[in-house]
């Protein structure tokens, strides 16, 4: 998985859910970082929401999903 496609399932989850639009949870997301596999070998990347209290929580309850299921991200 590539930062962009991460950045796209956040998405398209958060669109799921029925609140806000594509421009807006982008916006919300801003960009994610990436570590090196040498020091973070279990997850190697995370993002740091910058929404309203509900924005920034759903994002978090979804980045404990994804990283479960995509814990390793590349550029």
């Amino acid at each position: 998985m590539t930062r962009d496609a991460l950045i796209d399932l956040f998405i398209r989850k958060l669109l799921r859910e029925g609140n806000g639009t594509r421009r807006r949870w982008r916006a919300v997301l801003g960009e994610v970082k990436l570590y090196s596999l040498a020091t973070h070998p279990h997850c190697n990347w995370l993002i740091s929401p910058s929404g309203d209290a509900y924005e920034n929580a759903a994002v978090e309850r979804l980045a404990d999903q994804i990283r479960g299921e995509h814990p390793i991200v590349g550029e």
